[in-house]
């Protein structure tokens, strides 16, 4: 094996390591937001079976803020680690161009023979959803304090 060949296996198997640590943040990603979304739920049956807003419950906004603002740096660090373990797969793809064995992330042109009704819902990065959805959270939730407070 010559030394070049070497060089290619070594890339594929950092490829391949890179591209595993990649995968492993789509769970850790959706289990985040499943919790966010079942506390915050958690949190709104609370507030309604308590008879709804009170000034007494501050306490319970300010959780409910201060929980969806600490679900937003958890799934926004995830996802940042997503974004660099993605960045350093394209640093090895590039030295390997003609290579299939380095092109498993390239979904273009496949997602141009998708269905239309996929492709316009898949459109939206998770990303962008997974980091907006609890900064809404904690907005409303400040909004639900400030609102009952000033009552």
């Amino acid at each position: 094996m010559t030394e070049q060949e070497r060089q290619v296996e070594l890339d594929y198997e950092t490829y391949k390591s890179l591209l595993d640590l990649w995968a492993k943040e789509n769970p850790i990603k959706t289990t985040k937001l499943q919790v966010l979304l079942a506390v915050n739920a958690l949190l709104v049956s609370t507030v309604n079976i308590s008879g709804g807003l009170h000034p007494e419950q501050w306490y319970v906004y300010l959780a409910g803020a201060t929980f969806s603002f600490i679900w937003m740096f958890s799934i926004g660090r995830t996802s940042l680690f997503q974004d660099v373990w993605q960045i350093k797969i394209a640093e090895v793809q590039r030295r390997h161009p003609g290579d299939p064995r380095f092109a498993i992330l390239d979904t273009a042109a496949a997602q141009q023979r998708a269905r239309p009704l996929l492709r316009a819902f898949g459109a939206i990065s998770s990303k962008w959803y997974l980091l907006f959805s609890p900064l809404v959270f904690a907005l409303v939730w400040l909004g639900v304090l400030i609102l009952s407070l000033t009552r």
